[in-house]
């Protein structure tokens, strides 16, 4: 050893002790990664605080592009929605077989908020485009509430909050404001109340699941089988927080506490109750369509309006949106993606010290894993009875890899504070540098850059490199955030149809058919939109109207086309300018799933035959604009 480094050695050696808890304080990590208690505290609440800011900017976005334009609306809000108009005027969509199918299928607590919100004098859509940022946040303090009963680190609680918030404004389920919409805050506050074992806001979030997406209380009766019971000499909560560190917890009196086994089995009993209440509700609309019919149906093709089989079973079981475990949306930002990890680093506590602070009740996201493929098998076994397969994975994991992924980072980011702060290791760095310290100006650099500052310096590149990366990548992707809001384009024929009586029927195989129940409040024989074919009941009549009605527009015969407006009571009907064409209907990919109606009209426009429709336009025109013209039915009726 060099005089220079015996002398280092020595000078530093009655500071050793003071320079190891100098290291073992590293404010920076203690600032981020220090477990600490899950009671309201300041620094509890500054985490929380920023969860919320995101969530206010996310927030912000989608409404400004939500209030953007006078004829805007978000696209599932036109199937279930639209009908709740009739919550202000109860006149519109009389008699109406869409509006009173998605009136059929809405929630009781879902139909019921809405009609709340119109009592108070709030349209329907406007309340639509208002609910989810409501939805959003409350969301955000269950997420942020949970990752702090799995691991009690705030910031662990922020990044995991700031996951799931990129992931749900990168997908259309929470823009919509529909009933799935519901399940993010409902079924988080689910997972809270069951982490904290409290009894009576557990029960009150299965019922309002009941209420708002009944489809989940299935996996929410699995959670409650796999509960494993808790140690002989706990005791159940009867209540707790509504809404974490935003009421405080009420507390009952010893003598109405419960026994371990209370929970799942009090939970159990009151899921399946009120699956049941939900089962043996008869629907007007009933039988829904079996797997056989189905199959038999070109909507359900490749190339269907409700694309759902696939010659692939790799394809059909993992991938597919409706029929897939894994539909690529639950990856969405990538860094979900780091969930999987979890299990990984959970067996490196010398690596990842932090790992030794994760709580046992980690097992929740294993169980929810389970539940959740579990009841996806079920609806592939029972199929359409429970609806969709993929949605019973879709959401659920959505969370899970928000939690996950979340932990995973703070774990990563605590590992990375804690590199190289032993402190041997910092007095071997010191006398590395002793060894070039020769002269004084090398001394006076050296100290500018002395091992500390360089630590220093890198954790605090690497941390705000990570820290941008999850910040700001949903920015790369785009749309961010994904509203998917439809724009109205034609503003004087939607104020046409307004003016028109209420229980005017318009008949159009048109795309903008769709926006009319919307915006101009008038009821619609069929349109693309509307075609959702799970209900039999339902799809029976709509494609037998769609039928009829490409027949009727394409038929060379005008008594053909009078008996359709007769059988339907049709009072317009709206015309593209091109709808007499053959391309029309070649790129009108709707249409394709009716044969052979569609093939056949298009044969007889190729070989020239003109339909009747086409020959009346100029006599029964009652309006017209630069792409569609307007055909009263009672003209046409008397020709």
């Amino acid at each position: 050893m060099s005089p220079i480094n015996k002398f280092i050695t020595f000078a530093i050696a009655p500071y050793e002790q003071n320079l190891h808890h100098f290291m073992q304080r590293k404010p920076l990590q203690k600032f981020l990664t220090q477990p600490r208690s899950t009671k309201l505290t300041a620094h509890v609440l500054f985490w929380f605080s920023l969860s919320i800011t995101i969530t206010a900017i996310y927030s912000r976005l989608a409404l400004r592009e939500a209030f953007s334009h006078a004829y805007i609306v978000q696209d599932d809000a036109r199937q279930h929605v639209f009908w709740m108009q009739k919550f202000i005027d109860s006149e519109l969509f009389p008699d109406d077989l869409i509006a009173d199918y998605f009136q059929s299928v809405a929630p009781v607590g879902y139909t019921t908020l809405y009609r709340i919100a119109a009592a108070l004098g709030i349209n329907p859509f406007l309340f639509n485009k208002l609910l989810p940022p409501i939805l959003s946040a409350i969301a955000t303090g269950y997420c942020f509430s949970i990752s702090l009963q799995l691991l009690p680190v705030p910031a662990a609680g922020f990044i995991t909050s700031v996951l799931l918030n990129q992931s749900l404004w990168m997908k259309d389920d929470l823009i919509s404001a529909t009933p799935r919409a519901f399940i993010y805050p409902l079924f988080l506050a689910f997972l809270y109340h069951l982490l904290r074992q409290s009894l009576l806001p557990c029960l009150t979030t299965i019922i309002l699941l009941s209420l708002f997406y009944p489809q989940y209380l299935l996996i929410c009766a699995a959670l409650f089988i796999l509960q494993p019971f808790p140690p002989k000499n706990s005791l159940i909560r009867t209540s707790a927080p509504l809404c974490a560190y935003l009421c405080a917890p009420l507390r009952f009196p010893k003598k109405f506490q419960l026994p371990p086994h209370a929970l799942s089995t009090i939970g159990l009993i009151v899921t399946v109750i009120a699956i049941s209440g939900y089962a043996l509700i008869p629907s007007q609309f009933d039988p829904v369509i079996t797997a056989t019919q189905a199959k038999q149906l070109p909507e359900f093709s490749a190339t269907g309006r409700s694309y759902f089989f696939s010659n692939n079973p790799w394809h059909f079981f993992l991938l597919s949106p409706r029929s897939g475990i894994l539909d690529v949306g639950f990856v969405r930002p990538a860094t979900l993606a780091l969930g999987i990890l979890l299990p990984i680093l959970y067996r490196h506590p010398n690596s990842f010290p932090l790992v030794k602070s994760i709580s046992p009740q980690i097992r929740i996201l294993a169980q929810i894993f389970w539940a959740s493929l579990f009841i996806f098998i079920i609806a592939h076994l029972l199929l359409f009875n429970l609806h969709l397969p993929s949605r019973y994975t879709e959401h659920s994991f959505r969370i899970l890899l928000s939690v996950s992924a979340g932990i995973v980072l703070t774990i990563v980011f605590d590992a990375i504070l804690r590199t190289d702060c032993h402190p041997a290791k910092i007095k071997t760095l010191i006398l590395s540098q002793g060894k070039f310290s020769d002269s004084r100006a090398n001394r006076s650099n050296n100290r500018e850059t002395s091992p500390y500052s360089k630590l220093r310096i890198y954790h605090y590149l690497t941390i705000s490199f990570l820290t941008a990366v999850l910040l700001f990548y949903p920015y790369l992707v785009e749309p961010f955030p994904l509203t998917k809001y439809k724009d109205g384009h034609f503003p004087a024929l939607y104020q046409f149809f307004q003016q028109q009586p209420k229980d005017s029927l318009i008949a159009s195989v048109s795309e903008e058919a769709n926006n009319l129940p919307t915006f101009a409040q008038r009821s619609i024989l069929v349109g693309r939109e509307y075609a959702i074919p799970y209900h039999w009941g339902y799809y029976r009549q709509f494609r037998q109207r769609t039928i009829d009605l490409i027949q009727a527009q394409y038929s060379p015969d005008l008594e053909e086309v009078k008996q359709f407006i007769q059988l339907y009571g049709v009072d317009f009907w709206l015309l593209e300018n091109t709808a007499f064409t053959p391309e029309y209907l070649a790129n009108h990919d709707w249409l394709r799933d009716y044969q052979p109606v569609t093939l056949e009209a298009q044969k007889r426009l190729n070989q020239g035959i003109t339909p009747a429709l086409a020959g009346v336009v100029e006599d029964c025109s009652v309006f017209q604009m630069e792409r569609f013209v307007v055909l009263k039915t009672t003209c046409i009726s008397q020709l």
